[in-house]
């Protein structure tokens, strides 16, 4: 599925960082490409099994970054080959508004989830772009269909969504726990549910997925190791299984610290005393990040257990120190 716009048919949209002639200067036509990674069932229903981790549906199968990116270089060649027309290609690498320009090459429109939503395909397109010297005519735009459905603003854990078409995405479960670095806020944390990459909430609701397909692209089929694994199970993987189990995907590139820190937290919101001997594991983990989230969970699955730990405890980081000293 690929569409194209000239630059000047949507500039006056974008900030001036993300002119593509700033990254290429002999940039006249942007083509936008997409491909369709849509779900064979509804992804939320691995939210009813506190136990099990709710991974986002883009990263359960090989990493689409390296999917596009093949695909896009091997029909970059085929333009140099026929039409000698120089191209660059990018797959969310630069600082590419790649939404909007699919926008304005007619793939959807942006929904008031911020994200691009499909007549054909719903919520599920990966986007990939080529930057050519030639200038080619534009397709048209695709026009806002959203109505006045708000079923995405309505479905967000974390209220991320302030007015419709707008995202902080400090509230962003997406952002938390992929994006961001250090320690959740606490008041936060109780949201994420078992969500430990990503969140799939405001796509999957969205009315137009009644016309989504499943993916054909092979490579982005679920790993069955992805597929709701068992976070106790994933409580245990150190450097190296981490490494193992995720190479490929795009949950390694997010280091297994700060993947171990999602799990703990979707164990301390599992509700389940089974629970309880993954998160004490973590409680000596030799990351700071780890034992700091495994100290929250525990406080919220063994309350006493927590208070008596927490009048003896040695710890000198003072960030994990910091979750000891906070009362459950």
């Amino acid at each position: 599925m690929a569409g194209w716009a000239t630059w000047a048919g949507w500039a006056s949209a974008a900030p001036e960082r993300a002119d593509p002639q700033t990254l290429w200067p002999e940039a006249k036509t942007v083509v936008s490409l997409a491909l369709n990674y849509g779900p064979a069932s509804d992804p939320r229903a691995v939210l009813d099994h506190a136990d099990r981790a709710a991974i986002s549906v883009y990263a359960q199968g090989r990493d689409y970054h390296e999917v596009m990116k093949g695909k896009l270089k091997a029909l970059g060649r085929f333009i140099w080959d026929t039409y000698r027309h120089e191209l660059k290609v990018f797959v969310d690498t630069a600082p590419l508004m790649e939404k909007p320009m699919a926008e304005a090459a007619g793939h959807g429109w942006l929904g008031k989830h911020t994200n691009l939503v499909s007549r054909r395909f719903g919520s599920w397109l990966f986007l990939g772009e080529l930057l050519l010297s030639v200038e080619l005519p534009a397709d048209d735009p695709e026009t806002d269909h959203c109505g006045h459905c708000h079923a995405c603003l309505d479905v967000c854990p974390t209220k991320a969504f302030p007015t419709p078409y707008k995202l902080d995405a400090r509230r962003c479960i997406s952002y938390l726990t992929i994006e961001h670095e250090g320690a959740i806020d606490k008041e936060l944390r109780p949201l994420l549910g078992n969500r430990i990459y990503g969140c799939d909430d405001c796509l999957a609701v969205c009315p137009w997925n009644k016309f989504a397909q499943d993916a054909r692209e092979t490579a982005l089929a679920p790993r069955p190791a992805l597929d709701a694994p068992a976070l106790a199970e994933l409580a245990t993987l150190d450097d190296a299984t981490f490494r193992r189990r995720f190479a490929g995907t795009a949950i390694k590139r997010i280091g297994r610290d700060r993947f171990l820190r999602n799990v703990a937290y979707a164990l301390g919101n599992s509700g389940t005393p089974d629970s309880l001997p993954a998160v004490v594991r973590l409680l000596g983990d030799r990351s700071p990040l780890v034992r700091g989230a495994a100290v929250w969970a525990l406080s919220r699955l063994a309350p006493e257990q927590f208070r008596q730990r927490q009048r003896t405890v040695a710890e000198s980081d003072a960030a994990v120190r910091a979750e000891w000293d906070t009362a459950p």
